[in-house]
């Protein structure tokens, strides 16, 4: 049955798996739906402009509109909105699963994703912690889609769901470049539902015909990453040199690689500049150029946060840790935070609760350095939510500084902590030594972000 969306045009990238979404949801409702070429559509210009913006406040893509008046930016909104009643579940329970698994793939999958895959496209640096932490994340992910599927052809009901387009998409990625034959071995009922979608006439239609899984995990390559920091060209040209999915997370670090200066030589990093958690990698990156540090301009902050981390690493909380924080918080040059999340309705499995936060801290690698945090998950399965006190260099919003530290603050609610306020102390302790509760829920377990 045809759909009855109007006549819709789609702005983004080549290659872009979010974009996927929408495009492959249209095949199957039969919505129409036409790509903006280049001449309507040209990334990090048309999305920049004040029409724009206007139409998509975010200045995202990709985003959509119909010549009803509709617009939509995020791509799983556009996805939904494009299916017919059998994407999005014929009753109101295959609704809610639909939307469990699309909230699935992007808390759980994408972040393990980007962490895991983007390095080896030579557009983000590589940590090894966080690249351990993603790879047992993305064994879990395995483990629990081959588990639900070990009886199931698809995810929602007897038939193709939206629910499948959205984790299949989110998971492209990976089947790309980092799941080899050996990984996807022991998951053998994942590896057949995802094959079984890629080979459908609408996955092909929109992803292409010559999609191949990954032979080999691939790498990260130190040079090619260099080489991408100082490139000059266009986001859609730096994809020519590698599967068009890279543009939507180029854009970030292109942006700050053109505020930098060009280094005249290459010269080994300073030790004050280097990761705050140094690994097997550091003597590989010794010889790449520095990105522009946000917090240059600010003012130098007499609290030694390395010093306080070490304290709370190493030794008792409320005896050693928390004294020495208030004895040597700069009241001048550091402020504190209390966050909280925004849809705790949304929020099902505390283990999934958990990778929301460790996804978070994830995409904050460079803030490390100037911040400290204590994020916490408050009740049990069904029924939880996600607060945190944060404590940063300066006294503004930290993540508004860089670009790419700005994917999931929003989600939070921001209020700024008074410091010399006994409240601020009382809260502060008890998120430091993770005791009390939130809104009537009591703790369940804590991540720190140092």
């Amino acid at each position: 049955m045809a759909s009855n969306q109007g006549n819709g045009t789609l702005y983004t990238f080549p290659g872009n798996f979010r974009a996927y979404k929408a495009q492959i949801a249209a095949k199957y409702s039969g919505a129409k739906v036409n790509v903006a070429d280049e001449n309507k559509f040209k990334m990090n210009e048309t999305n920049k402009s004040a029409e724009f913006i206007n139409k998509f406040p975010t200045g995202k893509v990709p985003a959509y509109e119909n010549d009803a008046g509709v617009k939509l930016f995020e791509a799983n909104a556009i996805a939904f909105f494009l299916s017919n009643e059998q994407l999005r579940g014929n009753t109101l329970a295959e609704q809610a699963q639909v939307l469990q698994w699309i909230n699935f793939g992007e808390s759980d999958i994408n972040p393990a994703s980007a962490t895991l895959v983007y390095p080896c496209m030579g557009i983000m640096q590589f940590n090894k912690q966080n690249n351990e932490r993603a790879k047992t994340e993305l064994t879990h992910i395995l483990q629990l889609l081959n588990n639900y599927l070990r009886t199931k052809t698809y995810l929602v009901g007897e038939r193709i769901t939206l629910a499948d387009i959205a984790v299949a998409c989110d998971l492209l990625l990976l089947f790309q470049w980092i799941i080899e034959p050996s990984l996807r071995d022991p998951y053998p009922n994942v590896t057949r539902w995802f094959v079984t979608l890629i080979n459908q006439q609408e996955f092909q239609a929109v992803i292409g015909k010559d999609f191949k899984l990954c032979e080999k995990t691939a790498q990260f390559d130190a040079k090619k990453y260099a080489e991408f920091l100082h490139s000059e060209q266009q986001p859609q040209a730096a994809a020519k040199s590698a599967p068009a999915t890279t543009a939507e997370c180029a854009k970030g670090e292109k942006k700050k690689a053109k505020e930098e200066k060009p280094a005249k030589e290459k010269k080994p990093a300073k030790k004050e500049e280097e990761e705050e958690i140094p690994d097997d990698t550091d003597d590989a990156y010794a010889d790449e150029p520095k990105q522009k540090d946000p917090f240059a301009e600010m003012p130098k902050s007499s609290f030694n946060m390395d010093e306080f981390k070490r304290v709370y690493s190493n030794e008792d909380t409320a005896t050693k840790a928390i004294p020495y924080f208030w004895d040597h918080i700069d009241k001048e040059n550091c402020s504190i935070w209390f966050c909280e999340y925004k849809y705790p309705e949304d929020l099902a499995q505390i283990f999934m609760t958990c990778n929301l936060v460790s996804g978070f801290y994830q995409r904050l690698e460079k803030l490390r350095k100037n911040a400290f945090a204590s994020m916490c998950v408050f009740g049990e399965n069904n029924n939880n939510t996600i607060a945190g006190i944060w404590i940063w260099r300066g006294q503004g919003l930290a993540f508004q500084l860089a670009p790419d530290w700005q994917v999931d603050y929003e989600s939070y609610t921001w209020k700024k902590l008074p410091i010399d306020d006994e409240s601020t102390k009382k809260i502060v302790n008890d998120y430091f030594l993770w005791e009390g509760e939130h809104n009537g829920k009591k703790f369940n377990q804590g991540k720190i972000f140092k």
